[in-house]
This record gives structure tokens, sequence and C-alpha cells, in this order.
């Protein structure tokens, strides 16, 4: 009974995904952006080798592909509200915490499917390393997907329209994404950007990619944190993100906007 209607929404954001070929170049080009360009610079200002300091990045460039990818997928959502869709949803005979594990499920398979079309890009392009492990690899792209994706989710509960959600959503993507080890280890941080990061999701998600080996175990720096701290902290936040973004979307909540145009239509 349940199984079927969130294959059903994950079908739907899949084939949405796949529709817009310029929303799967620009997710190509932003992470590569970082690696290619941004990296070298960093490199350079630090006195390190380039290389080196583009091994170290490439999880963080993966982490930024799967929390832009799951949080630019959740505005779906609100599209969703603002459409009407919402409405044949939540009118369903399916629980709306389903609906929202749903859509949070959705977000997390397209953020997923970029991440693999990035890391053939980087095998590529020679980023990848033969001492890859791929049971880490997979635990932290769903694990990290679905913290951003969960995330998204919340932000979307929040929203009433896509403009409300565009300004939100860059009012916490941004610090999320660079108060994080993306870009430098955590431990090297000052005290202060050092707490923000440990109490950042993100943070671990990245982390847990790190222990993955993805561009070989020197790659610069080791882990900020152990694995099983790694993923206890992305399933906390995924179950407390998503139990709020429930209680807020309310049958009235999610398909609010709809009653206020149809009703200013009626006024007209």
């Amino acid at each position: 009974m349940i199984v079927r209607p969130v294959l059903g929404v994950l079908e739907r954001e899949t084939l949405k995904l796949l529709r817009e070929r310029g929303r799967l170049v620009s997710a190509m080009a932003r992470p590569l952006l970082w690696l290619l360009v941004i990296g070298a610079g960093f490199a350079a200002t630090r006195g390190a080798g380039a290389a080196e300091y583009q091994s170290f990045l490439v999880p963080g460039v993966i982490g930024m592909t799967l929390l832009f990818g799951a949080v630019l997928a959740a505005l779906a959502t609100v599209y969703d509200k603002e459409s009407g869709v919402m409405r044949m949803l939540v009118i369903a005979p399916v629980a709306h915490h389903w609906i929202v594990l749903a859509k949070a499920l959705g977000a997390a398979a397209v953020a997923i499917l970029q991440a693999l079309m990035l890391l053939a890009l980087l095998a590529l392009l020679g980023y990848v390393s033969t001492e890859l492990s791929i049971p880490l690899l997979a635990v932290g792209l769903i694990g990290t997907a679905f913290t951003c994706a969960s995330l998204g989710m919340l932000i979307a509960a929040w929203s009433r329209t896509l403009e409300n959600y565009a300004t939100l959503m860059n009012f916490v993507i941004f610090p999320v994404f660079f108060l994080s080890g993306s870009l430098y280890p955590v431990q090297m941080l000052p005290d202060a950007l050092r707490l923000a990061a440990a109490v950042n999701p993100f943070t671990y998600g990245v982390d847990l990619l790190k222990h993955a080996a993805i561009a070989g175990p020197s790659a610069a720096f080791d882990p900020d944190f152990s694995a099983v701290l790694d993923l206890a902290v992305l399933a906390g936040f995924s179950a407390a993100a998503l139990f709020i973004a429930s209680l807020r979307f309310s049958r009235e909540t999610a398909y609010e906007p709809l009653v206020h145009r149809l009703a200013g239509r009626r006024g007209e």
C-alpha cells in the first residue's frame, strides 16, 4: 500500500531530472569549476601543490553535488504546492509523513544520480583512486544525499512560494557548504569555525566520503571524525529533520497557497 506511492514519487522525480539536460550539465559544471579552477588557485595561495590540494577537494566537490542536487530537487515540493499537485497527494489515503519521506527519497535519488555522473567524469580525469572503498562510498553517497534531502524538505516545509524557498535555500546552503570540511580540514580551523563545522551535519557527510578514500588514502589530510560518528550524526539529523517537516506538513499548510489563489480569483 505504501510502497507504490513512494516508488511513484521516486520515478517522477528521476524522470524529471533526465528530461532536464541543462540541469544535468550545470550540475557537473559547478563542482568541476571548484576542483579545477578554484582548487588550483587555493593551492597556489597556500604554497601547496595543485594536484595534492585538488585530491583533497574530491570528496568535497562530490558532497557539493549531493548538497545542491538534493536541496534543489526538494524545490519541487514547493512547486507542487503552488501548482496544486500537492493537493492531490494530501487527499490520498496516505499519511503525510509518508509523503515527506517519499519526496526526500526522490530528492536523494536525484542527487545520487548526479554524484555518480560526476564520479564517472572524475575517473576519466584521473581523480579516482584504485584504492577506493566501494562500500564506504555507497554508504557515504546514500547517507549524505538523504541528509541533504532532509534539509531541503525542512526548508520546503516552511516555504509557501518558490521565491521564499530560493531565499531560505541561499541563506542555508552556502553556510552549510563553507562551514564544513569540503574546502579545508575541520581540525585546522579556528575554534569558532571548528565549533560551527562540528554542529553542521553536512560536515559529517563529507567526512564519510573522505573515509572512502576516493582520491586515495594519502590525499593530503586524513578524515576529521570516525565513520561511526559520521553515520550517527547523519542518521540523527535526517530523522529529526523529517520528523519536524512531517509535523509542519499539515494538510492546511500543504495546499494553503492554492486556496489563497482560488480565493483571489473569486474576488476579482
